[in-house]
C-alpha cells in the first residue's frame, strides 16, 4: 500500500498536469469505488470544476476544486491515478476516466479495488481522525511520549494507527524501527525516553529519504509519470528476510505482527 512518501509523490506529479483544467466529464466503471456522494451524484457533481489545490494528508490525496469541494483519493493497494490522452481507452480495472479541458483525461485504475474516492465539502468528514503529520511541528518527542505511555500494545502496531501518526505503514514502520534501534514486538508504553527520541528522529528521517527518492516501488507501486522510485534501494530490513543486517551482519528475521509482516534485525533492535 502506498504511504506518505508515495503519496507525496503521486501529489507533486500530478499537480503540474491538473493544476487549472476543467473537467468535461466523469465516468464511473464500477460504482462502489466512490465512497461519497454515490456514483450517479458524483458523474452530475465534477462536470465545470477545475483543479485549484493539491494536497496530502496521511494517505489520502486531497485535490482543491472551484466550487470549494474537494476531491479525495485513496489508493489502497493496488490504486493508481494516470494521465492519458484523450480515447486513450479501458481495460477492465479502469474505473474511473475524468475528461479533462486539454484532450487529455484522469484515470484511476485499481486491479483490487481497494481504494475509494470521495466528493465532500468538508475534507475533515474523511480524515478528522487522522493522527498528526509526522513531518509537522505537532509531531513532536513530547506528543509521541505521552501517546506511547498510554499504549500496551506492540511498537510496531502503534506506529501503524493512523489515529497516532499519520501515513506510516508497514515499509517506514520496520525502517523507522531499526533506525532507532527498537524491537518492533516491543509494547510502547515500555521505551524510555531517550527511545522515544530516538523513534521520533527516525521516523522523520525515513519519510524525509523516502520523499526524497521519490517512495519505495515494489510490485504494486510507480508514481504517475511511471518512472519508479529508489527507496527500495536503501530498505535496510524491508523484505530483507535472511539477508545479512547492513550494520552487524545478523539475518533479517521476519515475523506476523498486527497481520502484518514485520522485518527487524534482533541483534540491533532491542
Amino acid at each position: 500500500m502506498p504511504e506518505l512518501p508515495e503519496v507525496e509523490t503521486y501529489i507533486r506529479e500530478l499537480a503540474p498536469h491538473l493544476r487549472e483544467r476543467q473537467i468535461l466529464g466523469a465516468h464511473v466503471f464500477w460504482p462502489r469505488i466512490i465512497a461519497a456522494p454515490d456514483a450517479a451524484a458524483f458523474c452530475q457533481l465534477l462536470p465545470g470544476q477545475i483543479f485549484q489545490e493539491f494536497g496530502r494528508r496521511g494517505k489520502y490525496m486531497l485535490f482543491g476544486l472551484s466550487s470549494g469541494e474537494t476531491l479525495i483519493v485513496h489508493l489502497r493497494m493496488t490504486g493508481e491515478l494516470r494521465i492519458r490522452p484523450a480515447g486513450f481507452g479501458r481495460d477492465k480495472h479502469t474505473h474511473l476516466i475524468l475528461d479533462l479541458d486539454n484532450d487529455q483525461e484522469l484515470h484511476y485504475r485499481d486491479q483490487r479495488k481497494f481504494g475509494r474516492i470521495w466528493l465532500v465539502n468538508d475534507p475533515g468528514e474523511v480524515i478528522s481522525k487522522l493522527g498528526p503529520e509526522p513531518l509537522s511541528n505537532d509531531f513532536d518527542e513530547a506528543y509521541l511520549s505521552a501517546v506511547l505511555a498510554r499504549r500496551k500494545a506492540s511498537i510496531k502496531a502503534v506506529l501503524l494507527d493512523q489515529s497516532v501518526v499519520a501515513g506510516v505503514g508497514n515499509i517506514y514502520a520496520d525502517e523507522a524501527l531499526f533506525l532507532a534501534g527498537v524491537d518492533p514486538r516491543r509494547s510502547a508504553d515500555s521505551l524510555d525516553s531517550q527511545e522515544v527520541r530516538r523513534l521520533q528522529e527516525a521516523i522523520r528521517t525515513v519519510l524525509a529519504q523516502g520523499i526524497e527518492l521519490r517512495g519505495s516501488s515494489l510490485q504494486n507501486y510507480a508514481p504517475p509519470s511511471g518512472v519508479k522510485g529508489n527507496f527500495q534501494e536503501q530498505h535496510q530490513v524491508f523484505r530483507r528476510t535472511g539477508e545479512p543486517c547492513m550494520r552487524c551482519g545478523t539475518p533479517i528475521e521476519r515475523i506476523k505482527l498486527v497481520q502484518r509482516s514485520t522485518h527487524f534485525c534482533p541483534n540491533c533492535q532491542r
